[in-house]
């Protein structure tokens, strides 16, 4: 018995010194969780594979904010279906279904580059354009949401056609070129002056990023739906169209009626008033009186 132990112990201590990773809790105990659990805890690289934890979780939430709210979410909801329609496919034993969803996995990333073609354009857009610290001061915000609400109303009394859109998280870089570049502050004068009838660029958005206008004359996609009213004009149709495939809200005026009308998330609120949509825009950017 004494020289069983000391071989026990011999090769213990042999093993200790060759992977210099193995404590007395994993050889004493081989059924002992906590002496593993211990171990694997101790074996984790704590700042490295911390900062690699964060970095994922970071990616994935930034790519997930970025396709809430547009066909790419529901796209990604039908791959995840179909991923377990294979899981239950391979279980159930069914072979021919199996196959055809085995076939389609192997050309899944030209799927997938192909159906997330805008999205990727935009998510590498926007990385390239992040910056760490934003610039804008909360008096520039609150002054900039102001003036727009002014200068909405007066295009409103005025019953000039205007389409405002405000980008948010969701990059608009794709309908900025195809405007007129600029890079001014949000002011009631030059508003009323884009969307003035013998404006060349009056028929066009204008687009708001960062309490600055970014672009004016720019021409939004009409929606493919047929669930929209057919009373709806081109602009609250475009406005609608673009904030169900984005996060943006579009600030809407009918030069029929001179209505005031807001879009975001794919729906509509119409008929606002001067203090209506100062709280909505203050509510929706986080500045409450």
């Amino acid at each position: 018995m004494p020289r069983v132990s000391f071989k026990a112990r011999d090769r213990k201590e042999t093993l200790g010194i060759a992977y210099g990773k193995y404590d007395d809790a994993c050889f004493d105990g081989a059924g002992d969780e906590g002496g593993l659990v211990s171990e694997v805890i101790r074996l984790i690289r704590w700042p490295g594979d911390l900062v690699d934890v964060f970095l994922v979780s970071l990616v994935v939430y930034r790519l997930l904010r970025l396709i809430k709210g547009t066909r790419a979410a529901q796209m990604l909801l039908g791959l995840g279906l179909l991923l377990v329609a294979s899981l239950l496919a391979n279980r159930l034993n069914l072979y021919t279904m199996d196959w055809l969803i085995q076939s389609f996995w192997a050309q899944i990333v030209l799927a997938v580059i192909i159906l997330f073609q805008p999205e990727i354009r935009r998510a590498l857009a926007h990385m390239g354009g992040t910056r760490l610290l934003p610039n804008v001061s909360r008096f520039e915000e609150f002054k900039s949401l102001e003036e727009l609400v002014k200068a909405t109303v007066a295009l409103a009394r005025r019953k000039i056609g205007a389409l405002m859109i405000i980008e948010r998280e969701t990059n608009l870089d794709d309908l900025i070129e195809v405007g007129t570049a600029m890079d001014a502050k949000v002011s009631r004068e030059l508003l009323l002056s884009i969307f003035h009838t013998t404006s060349p660029i009056h028929d066009g958005a204008v687009i708001i990023r960062k309490n600055r206008i970014v672009a004016a004359g720019c021409f939004l996609p009409l929606p493919l739906t047929t669930t929209l009213s057919k009373t709806l004009g081109t602009r609250h149709r475009a406005a609608v169209g673009l904030t169900m495939e984005s996060d943006a809200v579009g600030i809407v005026v009918s030069e029929e009626t001179g209505e005031i009308s807001v879009a975001m998330d794919g729906g509509l609120q119409k008929g606002l008033e001067m203090d209506d949509l100062r709280e909505l825009l203050s509510t929706l950017f986080g500045r409450k009186d």
